[in-house]
């Protein structure tokens, strides 16, 4: 039972440690995602234990909030990004995307299985590897204020390629677990339902909006177009989970049909506050997930590093091969960009977790590449565009 009293308190321990760790990373020349993540790992279970595991479980007040920040964050990037800028850089976001789930997923498979897994477990330990967390390299595209950059736009639409690849991976490795054959007929359903919702929504949603979007103001409520955009914004995140996506990608839909509006810049302003308030939740949450303790030891050690290794290598290429139409540079760019898994893979090692393919140690490596994914790349990816920005590339 969690009371109100305790959940204060939690509430406000994650938010100075978010704050507090996004300062001290910010003067160190990081991102300040780095320092928040990095703050949920002290805090979390493994070091302070200010942070308990039975206060981040699934469907927690804390896990929920994490879950309300990300995909608020995911809508103000929406917000950000026009459909005409996506269609421009499709073509190398698709090559991006497929390339940057197959090179992760066969490197992966192939690791595993050299480790003693067979090979249905072998293709779950895969999938782990497979889907970029949209989240972190948005949050470090904003704070550079690099959205508008081509990089960007390729990253982003790549990632919602990589989210519906990655989900259909998933299906078809949880299937083979339970000893079944894998259903193409019905994987090829989910693939047609996940590719219509979001041309759906993307392409008529913004066509809706950018033809007439007065209606946002007829409400008496001064800030009833926020109050609607955020609307649907929850109820896209809520829609894209019934067709087996990120609710990330709704929410990222939802703002950039918003973007159509003549209110977007509006709109960007008064969503400025509840980013400020609810997006370090998430950070400092996924930091707090990963147990230390499983890892203190020699062999934990070194399979952890060959794993980020792997994990890093294999989406830098996948990536830097899809984007070479780009120039070297810009590929490279968009190569770090895909890099983090953050909360993808979370899910999916706890999905492996919970089927009894991983141990506990195997899992806790899995968890913590992500993370280290997820703090390595921000400063990587700032630096090659400040790089790209002094060449004058931008």
């Amino acid at each position: 039972m969690h009371h109100a009293s305790d959940i204060l308190l939690t509430l406000f321990v994650v938010f100075i440690a978010a704050q507090i760790g996004a300062e001290l990373a910010q003067r160190l020349k990081l991102p300040g995602v780095v320092g928040e993540i990095a703050a949920g790992c002290v805090v979390g279970p493994s070091v302070l234990g200010w942070i308990t595991p039975d206060q981040i479980a699934t469907g927690t007040p804390l896990d929920v909030l994490a879950e309300i920040g990300v995909v608020l964050l995911l809508f103000a990037v929406g917000l950000e990004t026009r459909l005409e800028d996506l269609k421009k850089v499709g073509k190398v976001a698709f090559l991006v995307g497929v390339l940057g789930v197959i090179v992760p997923f066969a490197m992966g498979s192939l690791w595993a299985h050299g480790n003693g897994f067979g090979w249905s477990r072998s293709l779950f330990v895969a999938a782990a590897f497979v889907a970029t967390s949209a989240g972190i390299t948005a949050r470090v595209l904003q704070e550079l204020g690099a959205l508008q950059l081509e990089e960007s736009k390729v990253i982003l639409g790549a990632a919602v390629i990589d989210d519906i690849l990655a989900m259909l991976l998933l299906g078809a490795v949880v299937s083979l677990q339970g000893g079944e054959g894998i259903a193409v007929g019905h994987l090829l359903a989910v693939l047609a339902g996940a590719v219509g919702f979001i041309a759906v929504i993307g392409v008529g949603g913004a066509r809706v909006m950018r033809w007439n979007s007065s209606w946002l103001d007829k409400p008496r409520n001064p800030q009833s177009a926020l109050a609607i955009v955020l609307a649907i914004c929850l109820g896209l995140a809520y829609v894209s989970t019934l067709f087996g996506l990120a609710a990330i990608i709704g929410a990222f839909l939802a703002g950039m049909i918003a973007s159509e509006t003549r209110q977007q810049h509006t709109l960007e302003k008064q969503t400025e506050p509840l980013l400020a308030l609810l997006t370090p939740f998430f950070f400092v949450i996924t930091g707090s997930k990963v147990d230390l303790h499983q890892l203190a030891n020699a062999e934990a050690g070194v399979m952890l590093l060959v794993v980020t290794l792997i994990a890093i290598a294999a989406k830098l290429i996948g990536g830097f091969l899809g984007a070479l139409p780009l120039g070297a540079r810009a590929a490279t760019v968009v190569g770090f960009g895909m890099v983090p898994r953050g909360e993808v893979g979370v899910v999916i090692a706890s999905l492996g977790l919970t089927a009894g393919v991983f141990t506990d140690q195997i899992y806790a490596i899995i968890v913590a590449m992500s993370l280290l994914t997820a703090m390595v790349t921000p400063p990587v990816l700032a630096w090659l565009l400040r790089r790209r920005g002094a060449a004058g590339g931008g």
